[in-house]
Order: C-alpha cells, then structure tokens, then sequence
C-alpha cells in the first residue's frame, strides 16, 4: 500500500526488465496455447489488462486492444507488438479474431464486447483469461483488502533476484522490474487475485495468501459475510499440496477459512504464529524485525525502500512464499532490503522550492489511516496536505463515516467531486464529495470541496510553504495533480 518511493528505476542486476514483460537477456518463449492466437483485450489499459497484454505478447499471441483514454503502459505494449486503439468501436475487433478478453469495468452493452457477441467470437473476462495462463506454471496468488500489489511485486522481486524468473501479472507498475508483468522461464506464476465481482474464484493457485480481509466493493456484496464467503471459495481452490498462507489475527480471515481443506500457514505479530515478526522496530519509518518460522529464527530483516508498520507484514507474507519457493533465506533478506515497491504507493514524485510532492493509490479508510501514519513517521514536524479524491460513489457512501475519521494526520484536506466508475446514475446522485467534507468537519476535522483538479492544483499553488508536504490520494486520476504541481512548482 505504501511506500516512498524512488521516481526513477534502479537497476540492481541483468534482470531487472525494461517494459513490461521484456527482459535485457534474450528470452525464450515457453509453450503456449496462446502462440499465434489473436487476442483482443478491451479495457487494455487497466493495470491488470496492461499486465496481462504483455504476458500474453511474451506468449506469442498476437494481441490488440482497446481504451477510452490513452495510459501509462501504452508505448511499451505497443512496441512489443500491440496494436493500441484509443476509443472504443466494432471496427476495432479484427475479422480474424480468436478471443476477446473485457475487463470487469466493460458494460455488456459496450460496443465491442456486444460485436464480438454478435460475431460468435468467444468472450472471457481478464480474470478468467488469467486463470487460464495460471495453469500453465505453479500458480501464487496474493489476495487481500489491503496490500495486494505491493505484496504480489516484492515476491515476484525477490524470485527474480533470486534467478528463479518467474512469470508475474502485478496490478500496478513496478519499476524495478519494468512494468507490471513478465514472462519468465522459470516454473511459478505470480499474480495479484483481486476480490472485486469474485474475480479471483476464476485463478488456479497452489500457494494462495489472505493479507486482511475488510468491507469493500459494497457495489457488489452485500456485506462482510458475503466477502468471507467469497474468500472461503478462493481459498478452497488450493489443493492439497498446496498452502494457504493467512493473516492469523484477522477475525475475518479466520472466519473465511473455516472447513478450508488445503494446509494453512499464518502470518502476524503474536506468539503461536507460523510465521511470526517480532522485534520490530523503526528508524524515520523504516522498519527492522526479526521474523521466526515456528518459533525458531528464520532471518532478520531490513526495509530500507518500503515505509510503515504494515509493510511488516506484507514482506512477512512475502517471505512465506518464496521460501515456498524454496528462496535461501539470506537472498530473501537482500531483496526485501532493497526493494523499492510499487508505483503509486507513496511514490515521491519530487520537492521543488521545499515542497515535498507525494502520490498514493489508497482509496480505503484503512489504506488511508496506514499511509499517513506512515508519512508522519518518516517526516513528523512538517505540515502534511492531503488531496484525497473519492473513488466510486458507493463506496464513499457505504464507508463515509470511516472516511471522515481517517484524515486526522492532516494538517489540510482538500476533495474533489468523486471519481465516477462502475456506478449507476442512482448511486451517483445518492452522495457527493461535500457530504464528506461535511462528516470531516462533524468530526473536528478541516476540509475544503474543491470540484476540479484544476481548482485544487491552483488553491495549492497559491497556499502552499517550503517545508510543506503535498499528498495526493486516491484510485482515480488525482495523480495529474501531483504531476501538474511538479510542472507548476519547477
């Protein structure tokens, strides 16, 4: 979830790849059932979709695509092979299309998908798609409310400075490993099982493991126990020679696992604990612990590039799999000291005139509360703005009061309007973002509604004071704001 973060890549060995899926050394393609398929992924820019269009181009697959804006990714895939169409049409979908792959954002009435349809062309979603690519190779499957990018790229980190090369599908870039995917020629696949719409129930892992287990996606469960739920059957697809590795202090995730067949390994602070983080300290928000498998010592462990007490946990979990993977602890320790995560996790976008300049994905109180703490522990005397952009209007209106108690760390908040994604018309006139500023201000907060980003990188522009911290926050497009102050600022 959080990191600060390096803005540029780091180099620490030949295998660091230089886009998504390509490596410096030559690569071998490993058999496929992909090889000279034609494969059309609509929603390519998604960082999932992204992803998964480089593994499937390493796979030999001939694939195109299509998006409604351009994105990060696009020049990579596109020099790899893609063929990249921004908008969204029939005419995009060749005559001599094998499959067409949607994301969980694409409508059944999008113009493609209903083309494809119309033509008999067979339609998968990503998840499934990823599932299929899955049993190709020995499957490791991170899942979680919280954690799951950062968790899913320091495993596929640390298997490929370990010479293991593995194949990995990461929901968010990764500049130490060049992109959000790779297809190596090793025998595990790495991927990140996201719960929303049960996407991860279409994954095949051997090794799966539950980070935490919280109230999201409400647009799509009706409750915590239909997320449980949801989590028992993603965890009964390990089989019996397989392991699930879980957060042991997480009442939810003890409560998904009841009658799970495969063997379980937990993870967390307290004693009795598989895998156990003990002595954990921290200097300016770094963290050193001790972890103990068993009860006994396994290693010791730095996080130089990773910031938070939770990140604990995420490289605890981390370690369980690639020991798994039968990683020597010692090159576990190494890797874990030098990664520097995953992009959009507290990412350090640059300090111009004194102004530290910072950008994060969490989107969730929870992911909310950790990222500041994180930041007061690695930067305390210095007066913290937060720019938090609502993500989804139901989500925003089924934890507002969460919302409003996570910004206690801020000195300033400032919201725009709510990302629209995914939500019916209904939804979106049901909560605004002044219904949460509101709930701040109920709680002793400061807040200000500032509907454009514009507003807000003007408001910042015009108010900000060397020494002052700018985050930006959230699931959406809040990043050009702190792209636009680097700009601005300079």
């Amino acid at each position: 979830m959080t990191q600060i973060a390096n803005s540029v890549p780091t180099a620490h060995d030949d295998r660091v790849i230089t886009a998504i899926g390509e490596r410096r050394r030559p690569h071998q393609h490993w058999s496929s059932p992909f090889a000279a398929k034609r494969i059309h992924l609509i929603g390519i820019g998604g960082c999932g979709m992204a992803s998964l269009g480089g593994v499937l181009l390493r796979c030999g697959a001939i694939v195109s695509g299509s998006d409604l804006r351009e994105f990060g990714d696009q020049s990579a895939l596109e020099e790899m092979g893609a063929t990249i169409r921004i908008g969204q049409a029939p005419v995009n979908i060749s005559k001599a299309c094998d499959l067409v792959v949607y994301s969980a954002a694409i409508r059944q009435d999008n113009p493609e998908l209903v083309e494809a349809k119309k033509r008999v062309i067979p339609c998968v979603k990503y998840s499934e798609m990823l599932g299929q690519v899955m049993r190709l190779r020995a499957g490791h499957a991170i899942a979680g409310t919280h954690g799951k990018s950062t968790t899913t790229a320091l495993l596929a980190y640390i298997l490929r400075r370990s010479g293991l090369d593995p194949t990995f599908v990461v929901g968010a870039g990764v500049r130490q490993l060049g992109g959000g995917s790779g297809v190596g020629d090793g025998p595990d696949i790495i991927v990140e099982a996201c719960e929303f719409d049960r996407s991860f129930l279409n994954l095949a892992p051997k090794y799966a493991a539950i980070l935490n287990i919280e109230e999201d996606h409400l647009d799509c469960f009706d409750g915590i126990e239909a997320i449980n739920e949801a989590f028992r059957s993603f965890a009964s697809l390990v089989p019996a020679d397989g392991v699930v590795i879980a957060n042991g202090e997480d009442r939810n995730v003890s409560a998904a696992l009841e009658s799970v067949g495969a063997p379980i390994e937990t993870f967390g602070f307290g004693d009795g604990m598989t895998w156990q983080a003990t002595n954990v300290t921290h200097e300016e928000g770094r963290y050193r612990f001790t972890l103990l498998k068993n009860g006994a010592h396994f290693l010791d462990v730095r996080l130089d590039g990773l910031y938070g007490r939770h990140q604990v946990l995420n490289a605890t979990v981390a370690t369980a799999m690639a020991h798994r993977a039968s990683v020597e602890p010692s090159a576990i320790a190494e890797a874990l000291r030098t990664f520097e995560g995953a992009d959009r996790r507290l990412t350090r976008k640059g300090e111009i005139g004194g102004v530290l300049i910072l950008d994060d994905y969490g989107h969730h109180p929870t992911e909310v509360q950790v990222t500041l703490r994180a930041v007061r522990e690695r930067l305390p005397d210095r007066r913290l703005w937060v720019v938090f952009q609502p993500h989804q209007h139901s989500r925003t209106r089924f934890l507002l009061n969460d919302f409003a108690r996570s910004f206690g760390l801020a000195d300033r908040l400032l919201i725009p309007d709510i990302y629209f994604v995914r939500d019916s018309e209904k939804m979106r006139d049901a909560i605004c973002s002044e219904d949460l500023v509101k709930r701040v201000h109920a709680n002793g907060g400061d807040a200000t509604y500032l509907p454009k980003l514009e507003d807000i990188t003007q408001y910042v522009v015009e108010n900000v004071q060397p020494g002052d911290i700018v985050l930006t926050m959230g699931a959406g497009d809040v990043w050009k704001i702190s792209d636009e102050l680097v700009r601005r600022l300079s």
